[in-house]
């Protein structure tokens, strides 16, 4: 990896901000014309703190327990996944010493010269900071992450330049958390009445290391607006999610009407629904809006893992009649782009109502 001496590890995130932020002044000027003062300036209702559903899986990823054992960790999956679309687990198989090892990995990656991380093509060239398709300060994400095919983790095309232990450990998170994420997918159908047998078809069909991603995030502490995003609300494009993140804490979820914030459980992993799940069950599961809000002091850091088929696969349904019509993932990611580039936000599942 090439030299890059004297070169500040932060991404010009405050550039990308004050640019939208002149945007957004000239575009309130003019709203400020035709809108009273008390509708431009509403504000927003304080944030409580809540505790998602917490499921012992230690059954279901060790394969021991007793069948009423099982059947009752089923249940609670998919009661949480209907009512919250979001829940913890504990006793994931995701060993402890395994993740402290992946956080002090990720800063090292993060410490590294901007210019390093955005033009020497580490890990397969995934990296990204910002939000490029803003055109406004609410949709700048400040953040930035390595997005990882799994398939690439280990590939000859993958370079780490001189962090030599990370492969080896970004290798062995992404195998647990794959297994973790695979294992609630086959519940959480089963739940549903889909029944995979031992050694059978997979759930869900075309997931594997060739389409599922592994993200390291960090995001970086933002001092001067206590409104910026560090990741904009969206839902996931994906079956599912599975998500550890530190103890800072930032992770928030729309739960009714109103943004609550997710407090962070030490040993605890975060699993939530994505878009293609709540497509396949009908919408019985739910792909619920969620957002990181940034810190002014300290930095935040998480990996995610993304239980994605590949482009070709149709998703399909439980059970007919479905209120979507058919489509592919594919289709989906294209059309998401598209409106994201049009309009500055994915509409998502909506657009494949029938």
């Amino acid at each position: 990896m090439p030299a890059f001496a004297e070169s500040s590890a932060e991404p010009p995130l405050a550039d990308s901000y004050y640019a939208l932020l002149r945007r957004d002044t000239k575009a309130d000027a003019c709203a400020a014309t035709v809108l009273p003062p008390a509708i431009c300036q509403q504000a927003q209702p304080p944030v409580s703190e809540c505790r998602l559903p917490m499921i012992d899986v230690g059954c279901l990823t060790t394969g021991r327990g007793t069948p009423e054992e099982r059947a009752d960790c089923v249940a609670a999956i998919a009661a949480a996944a209907e009512e919250w679309g979001f829940f913890q687990v504990t006793n994931h198989g995701v060993g402890q010493d395994l993740l402290d090892a992946m956080r002090r990995e990720q800063a090292r990656l993060f410490r590294l010269p901007f210019e390093a991380k955005a033009t020497a093509g580490l890990l397969n060239d995934s990296y990204r900071w910002g939000t490029p398709t803003a055109t406004s300060s609410k949709q700048l994400s400040w953040s930035e992450a390595f997005h990882v095919p799994l398939a690439g983790i280990s590939g000859d095309g993958c370079s780490y330049g001189d962090l030599t232990n990370i492969r080896d450990v970004t290798q062995e998170v992404a195998n647990a958390m794959s297994k973790l994420a695979n294992a609630l997918a086959r519940v959480l159908a089963e739940s549903l009445g889909h029944y995979t047998a031992a050694g059978g078809e997979q759930f869900p069909a075309g997931c594997d290391e060739r389409t599922c991603f592994l993200r390291l995030n960090r995001y970086p502490p933002c001092t001067f607006s206590p409104d910026a995003f560090g990741l904009v609300p969206h839902t996931d494009s994906d079956f599912l999610t599975v998500l550890c993140q530190d103890q800072v804490g930032g992770l928030q979820l729309m739960k009714g009407s109103r943004w609550v914030a997710v407090k962070p459980i030490p040993g605890a992993l975060i699993v939530n629904i994505g878009d293609l799940f709540q497509a396949w069950s009908n919408n019985r599961y739910k792909s619920v809006e969620h957002k990181v809000v940034t810190n002014a002091t300290t930095e935040r850091y998480s990996v995610a893992y993304f239980l994605c088929p590949s482009y070709d696969s149709p998703i399909g349904a439980c059970e007919e009649p479905s209120p979507y019509r058919t489509f592919t993932f594919g289709e989906y990611r294209r059309r998401v782009q598209e409106d994201v580039k049009k309009t500055g936000k994915k509409i998502g599942l909506p657009n494949f109502l029938m």
